[in-house]
């Protein structure tokens, strides 16, 4: 089943090395932050060494970045992965093939590629194993012209493969005392029996008026609430996404292409009802779900192909401008000159896009890395298809006066008094249970008459524990959980809508010794965490290493 990887690996790439593990592919994609960029279009004759490759060379960078995008997409299964991430994920897949290169790791063997197979998430069924029919489907869209082939997969796969051992290399065994394991124990397996008191924010009516002096003095309190984050002034040649869709009509080969790259976007229709409640459950019938979805699939990727056509027609029009050298000053006469229609932003935010846009975080961020010397971005994608930005200023933050920003002053101001009073209550509910419950009273008992006027609904659960949580338990109240004894009564845990107190009647804490069945099995979690944590500190600090390395050698 798997051969044609394993041939062609072993025909054609026995001496590459590679890169990452998936156990180290998903931290290192998902928690680094941002790290410097591979370049813009200009064209440049410039080095920056990074482990042997030119991360200044667009045709280098473009073969890296395809490699680690298939890599990331085979590991965690899906293509939502964003460019600012492929990046990092870059950086790590080079190091770590040097790394390997340095220490000899040996190649994988074909048995060793089988099993790394075997573990994608690409090819996971919904029980979480192997399924054969997702990588069936897999190797059948290579078939077709996606511009990935075999050889391409079967060099990303034994790169990936190699990171196995290496990341193994690097983590060592992890070393874990008793107190880890009794710490996990104790927090997961500790038994409660808990009731809750719930009050509502919404039976807490807010101020009817505030005075001139209290708006004053709140207004000058939280004067940071109100100030005016810095704007960016553009204007915005659009691309419309109807410009491109003529004669965009993917074959039926591409269609299933990409529903088999992107079935996380396309969930499975649900199987009709039967009346019989005796009748089997329908079995899985993937060709009939396509069946169901290829129309919605052919929608979604008609509209993918526009959009990229649109970026396209963008980005073209910005190389125009850089072809031709137009400055500041030529650049409405250029546009004019090509027929080109220009539309005036309103000013907005980097954390809020312009309106005009959907609000699109991509332009914003666009938008704030243009400036006088740098006018004109790159084509960017937007719902509606694409634009062009061409920036005209950038206005400063201010803060603004009372009288511009009255109205929201005055609903905050009020809803700040509110919540003053909502905490103090909770507060005075928790003392008045409290001493109650010292008394002899029942906690539902104590909770009503310490309510007063106040409705507060009291519910009661069976025992739980944090590893078998009880879904009718409010979330809220597992964050509380760890600082209560036995017969204890919480603060009040104040959401945007209500105030919950939660009532420890039971606390069974479970054995935390080799005697519990689950030590060894707490221990071996522990020690493999800990060690990919500490491969993935060794990685990070090569990659940063070099970074600035390469970075200062630029200079």
């Amino acid at each position: 089943m798997i051969s044609w990887i394993q041939r062609t690996f072993q025909h054609h790439f026995r001496l590459i090395f590679a890169v990452l593990l998936i156990g180290m592919v998903i931290p290192f994609i998902f928690t680094i932050g941002s790290t410097p960029g591979i370049g813009r279009a200009e064209r440049t004759t410039a080095t920056r060494d990074f482990f042997g490759h030119n991360l200044l060379s667009q045709e280098e960078t473009r073969v890296l970045v395809g490699d680690t995008r298939i890599s990331a997409e085979l590991q965690y299964g899906t293509t939502n992965v964003s460019q600012e991430q492929i990046e990092y994920y870059m950086y790590q897949r080079i190091a770590a093939k040097h790394l390997a290169d340095e220490l000899h790791i040996p190649a994988p063997n074909a048995e060793e590629i089988t099993d790394f197979i075997k573990g994608l998430r690409m090819f996971e069924g919904a029980d979480g194993k192997f399924d054969v029919t997702r990588y069936d489907a897999f190797r059948s869209s290579l078939k077709s012209d996606s511009g990935t082939s075999e050889a391409d997969i079967a060099r990303v796969i034994s790169d990936d493969a190699q990171m196995n051992k290496l990341q193994k290399f690097l983590a060592g065994p992890g070393y874990v005392t008793p107190g880890d394991v009794k710490q996990v124990l104790d927090k997961g397996d500790t038994t409660w029996t808990i009731s809750t008191a719930t009050v509502e924010y919404s039976d807490f009516p807010a101020p009817a008026s505030l005075s001139d002096a209290e708006l004053t003095k709140f207004f000058a309190d939280n004067t940071f609430r109100y100030t005016v984050p810095p704007r960016a002034v553009v204007e915005a040649v659009r691309f419309p996404l109807e410009n491109y869709l003529a004669g965009i009509a993917p074959t039926d080969a591409e269609v299933r292409e990409y529903y088999d790259s992107n079935r996380s976007k396309f969930p499975k229709p649900p199987a009709p009802k039967s009346t019989d409640p005796k009748a089997p459950a329908p079995k899985d019938d993937p060709e009939a779900d396509y069946a169901k979805l290829q129309p919605a699939v052919r929608t979604v990727l008609v509209k993918q192909l526009a959009t990229q056509a649109a970026v396209k027609a963008a980005s073209d029009l910005a190389y125009s401008l850089y072809e031709g050298k137009v400055d500041r000053t030529s650049v409405d006469a250029f546009l004019a000159g090509h027929n080109v229609k220009v539309e005036s932003l309103a000013p907005f935010t980097k954390d809020a896009g312009p309106a005009e846009l959907g609000g699109s975080h991509a332009v914003a961020t666009a938008a704030f890395e243009l400036n006088a010397d740098h006018f004109y971005s790159e084509g960017i994608a937007v719902p509606t298809g694409a634009v062009l930005l061409v920036w005209k200023d950038q206005l400063a933050s201010h803060e603004p006066l009372l009288a511009e920003v009255r109205d929201k002053v005055v609903a905050d101001a009020k809803d700040s008094q509110r919540r003053a009073r909502f905490i103090e209550f909770g507060r005075t509910l928790k003392a008045g249970i409290e001493s109650r419950l010292k008394s002899g009273e029942a906690f539902d008992k104590a909770a009503s008459e310490a309510a007063g006027d106040v409705k507060v609904a009291v519910k009661s659960f069976p025992p739980f524990t944090l590893r078998k949580q009880n879904h009718d338990v409010d979330q809220s109240v597992y964050s509380v959980l760890d600082r209560l004894d036995k017969g204890s009564v919480s603060d009040m845990g104040a959401t945007a809508d209500k105030g919950v107190i939660v009532y420890a009647a039971d606390k069974k804490e479970p054995v935390t010794d080799e005697s519990n069945p689950r030590y060894a099995e707490i221990k071996a979690q522990i020690a493999s965490q800990f060690a990919r944590t500490d491969a993935t500190s060794v990685m990070r600090e090569i990659v940063q290493d070099e970074l600035k390395r390469s970075e200062s050698a630029v200079k």
